[in-house]
């Protein structure tokens, strides 16, 4: 087996953990780590030699990592709003790419990578796991087999209070270890606050709040159990911080979004209160014919409808990270695109989902986006499709 070298980018929670899932696998070797945060460096450093007996290079800006000709492949754990340029950059330099979800911060670093992708023609998997777990294929199963007769609406739910931020840490000089401005990147120049640092998802500049944490997990499953490829045909939105008035987030505590499809609805729902239906503070809910499906990230279970079908409970097993982190390591090897289990189209199509919700919710209005012309044919809402990248950073362009 020839080994993959390989890279992360970005050493804190997530990126940390796809590091230890994809070192279980075997042919692996690390080379390399990368943080703005020198603190964090150290400390990963010596985690690796530790866990792995080689202590790795270690670089400040990514940028020097992709110019290591012994990297194969990089992992990409930083902050949303990150993701795009790194990916674009990476597969340039000729490296393959595991990114994070959601794979982009806006709708149109979506097709930025898309295209960067096609014209490098890199091996890109998202971090989308669910597609490697066990109970979630015997899930896809059950549903394309029919039996649960015509689905004509999925619910689907995350309820985290994480995303109610009680105070806004004051204004300060960053801490001497961090390259704050290199933390930034591209985001607009903003002055340093340890709330924006650490809870950055709940602002606008480098995140979308639950809607883009845990959109492109549990609106992935609805999207890849019920073959869907295309954008919805119209989504409607209404948001706010209802739990906590007082929420020093930019983003909602509060959201419920419409997606109409042809032939059948999705509704997604995020409160800060942690609690959900069926006892579970996130989920999905497949409406049949036939009866009910309920599902979340432990198991799913069939709920007849005047005994139509079996009911039935199928319970999780553990290991899915290391699997998916698997199926990119043999699809570096094998270079074969078609066989990843969450390829840049599906992830980037996830992200576009969760996009959409936060775009309605942030307009108040009902949206049809043209997905064949990036736009919305809406001023109002074609402002959001896209960040300004601040001076020199600039967006991959096909």
């Amino acid at each position: 087996m020839v080994n993959v070298n390989i890279a992360l980018i970005g050493c804190r929670g997530m990126g940390w953990a796809d590091l230890c899932a994809m070192m279980k696998n075997p042919g692996v070797q690390l080379v390399a780590l990368c943080d703005v945060d020198q603190e964090v460096l150290d400390k990963r450093v010596a985690d690796a030699e530790k866990n792995w007996g080689r202590r790795p290079l270690y670089y400040r800006d990514y940028r020097q990592l992709l110019e290591n000709k012994d990297i194969d492949a990089v992992i990409i754990g930083t902050p949303d709003h990150w993701h795009c340029l790194i990916m674009t950059d990476a597969c340039s330099a000729g490296k393959d790419v595991y990114v994070e979800k959601p794979a982009s911060n806006s709708i149109a670093e979506c097709d930025a990578m898309v295209a960067a992708q096609k014209r490098y023609g890199r091996v890109v998997q998202v971090g989308q796991q669910k597609h490697s777990a066990e109970h979630w294929k015997q899930l896809h199963d059950f549903i394309q087999s029919g039996k649960l007769g015509l689905i004509g609406r999925i619910n689907v739910w995350a309820n985290f209070s994480y995303v109610v931020l009680k105070v806004l840490s004051p204004d300060t000089e960053p801490p001497a270890s961090l390259d704050y401005d290199l933390w930034l990147g591209p985001a607009p120049l903003r002055p340093y606050s340890r709330t924006r640092n650490v809870s950055w998802r709940c602002f606008w500049d480098y995140g979308g709040g639950l809607m883009t944490d845990m959109g492109p997990h549990l609106l992935d499953m609805a999207l890849w159990n019920m073959n869907v490829t295309e954008t919805p045909l119209l989504v409607s939105a209404f948001g706010g911080n209802f739990v906590d008035t007082g929420n020093k987030a930019e983003t909602f505590d509060t959201l419920s979004v419409l997606y109409e499809l042809p032939q059948f609805s999705i509704q997604w729902n995020n409160t800060a209160i942690a609690s959900g239906p069926y006892g579970s503070v996130n989920g999905l809910e497949f409406i049949g014919q036939n009866g009910t499906i309920v599902t979340n990230y432990d198991w799913w279970e069939v709920l007849p409808y005047k005994e139509r079908i079996e009911p039935m409970k199928v319970t999780a097993t553990p290991g899915e990270h290391v699997v998916h982190t698997g199926n990119f390591l043999e699809c570096v090897r094998s270079r074969r695109i078609d066989q990843l289990a969450c390829p840049i189209t599906h992830g980037v199509l996830c992200a576009k989902y969760a996009h959409l919700g936060n775009i309605a919710a942030r307009t108040g209005k009902a949206l049809r986006y043209d997905d064949q012309r990036h736009t919305f044919h809406d001023k109002a809402a074609d402002k959001f499709l896209a960040h300004t990248y601040r001076k020199p950073w600039k967006m991959f362009k096909s």
